[in-house]
């Protein structure tokens, strides 16, 4: 559950970024957004192999 906050915060945390990119054309923001995206994919990967185990384990 831990993880799920942490993907949850960096989800809201980058939502300023976003729109400074689309709207305002910030090209640092956009930078920012990716590295974001970079930290949502790999935090992502760790949370399905956990519940992949987990779910696994109960088998």
């Amino acid at each position: 559950m831990e993880k799920y906050l942490k993907l949850k915060g960096i989800v809201l945390g980058v939502e300023e970024d976003f729109s400074k990119f689309y709207e305002k054309g910030n090209k640092a923001a956009g930078t920012r957004v990716r590295k974001a995206l970079q930290e949502i994919k790999e935090l992502s990967q760790e949370i399905r192999k956990e519940v992949q185990e987990k779910k696994n384990s109960e088998d």
